[in-house]
């Protein structure tokens, strides 16, 4: 594999972005499921790999913990993929329930979250160690932007692969960024996490301010060169594809019902309307770069429906994780979902 370009017109960069929203990433995940199959199909090679032909991937929260699955080396061959596509689901599936389960002790001083963090980070960070172990950013196989929000110095922080192989003060351990990038606002507490310099970060999910973290995808690979001696590519010379966990459609609040909320009351509606907002307003932004580009069919998203799953972040119970696993099966196969997927395979391949 490799990331150099020949000439600026030899093909596109190719771009995935991945929202943040909790348990819901098992929608995502399932599509890429599909997509990866897509792929081995045109390649007719049942090895191939979601790694294999994007030159950047994008996430924020549990769309950062994807991405950090996706570009996990193999160790026995570091240059290529350790996971498939359905492994990454597999971590959802059968650790969901863990993740977002709490003790009785936890429920009665937290108050679900309004008092102190809804679910004790032990859980989580143990699958995270299972999955990523030592693992360290500079070593995934492909460039990533992965978010996170410094409370102390009250900045974006992204985690970047391509920064981390140039500067040790920028590399952590891959189960660190994760934990980070998850550290959701009254779910979990903020993340506590050292660079491989010692340096310490205060950490929170990057979903506060970049849940649809496209537009940071498009800026950061614009400022990339992809060792093609500073060459910098625009949207012209860019695909994107971008991928939504579940539309929200069914968060409806009556007026009638938030005339008279308080903090305590917005606290929740507040977080699904921000996620909600901020994906739409990414997704306009995009829409319009490339339509100025005149290079529409370059930029793809896909916001799922929920179908019959909860909208809510953290509702792991075997029920909903199946029913958002149909929702993700249910979205590939959408006739203008499956020409999507098609259509991205193809330029995927294409550009390789």
């Amino acid at each position: 594999m490799t990331n150099e370009y020949n000439s600026p017109s030899s093909r596109l960069v190719r771009i995935l972005s991945l929202d943040g929203g909790g348990i819901r990433g098992i929608i995502p995940a399932q599509i890429l499921v599909s997509l990866e199959k897509k792929l081995q199909r045109l390649t007719h090679n049942p090895q191939a790999r979601l790694a294999d032909f994007f030159d950047l991937i994008a996430g924020t929260s549990t769309g950062g913990i994807l991405t950090c699955i996706y570009l996990t080396p193999d160790p026995n061959n570091p240059t290529t993929p350790k996971y498939s596509a359905e492994d990454a689901i597999n971590l959802y599936m059968q650790f969901g329930e863990s993740i977002f389960s709490t003790s009785f002790l936890k429920r009665l001083k937290g108050v679900s979250g309004l008092f102190d963090e809804k679910y004790d980070a032990d859980n989580l960070e143990a699958v995270l160690d299972k999955y990523f172990g030592n693992l360290q950013l500079k070593e995934l196989i492909k460039p990533c932007l992965v978010t996170a929000f410094d409370v102390y110095d009250s900045k974006a922080h992204f985690f970047r692969q391509h920064y981390a192989q140039r500067t040790e003060g920028r590399n952590f351990y891959i189960k660190d960024v994760a934990r980070a990038t998850a550290a959701a606002p009254t779910y979990f507490e903020a993340a506590k996490i050292t660079s491989l310099t010692g340096v310490t970060y205060p950490l929170i999910d990057g979903g506060v301010f970049a849940n649809n973290p496209t537009l940071c995808a498009y800026a950061e690979a614009h400022q990339m060169d992809f060792g093609a001696g500073g060459y910098h590519p625009t949207a012209e010379n860019m695909m994107i594809f971008s991928l939504g966990n579940g539309n929200l459609a069914k968060m409806k609040y009556q007026h009638k019902d938030v005339k008279n909320w308080g903090a305590l009351e917005w606290i929740k509606p507040l977080i699904n309307i921000m996620m909600s907002g901020v994906g739409q307003t990414v997704d306009y932004q995009l829409k319009q770069i490339f339509s100025a580009a005149d290079r529409p069919n370059q930029y793809i998203r896909i916001e799922p429906e929920l179908n019959n799953a909860k909208p809510e972040m953290d509702d792991a119970t075997p029920k909903n994780l199946q029913a958002l696993r149909e929702a993700g099966t249910k979205a590939a196969e959408r006739d203008e979902n499956e020409e999507k997927l098609e259509r991205v395979a193809k330029m995927l391949i294409e550009n390789q």
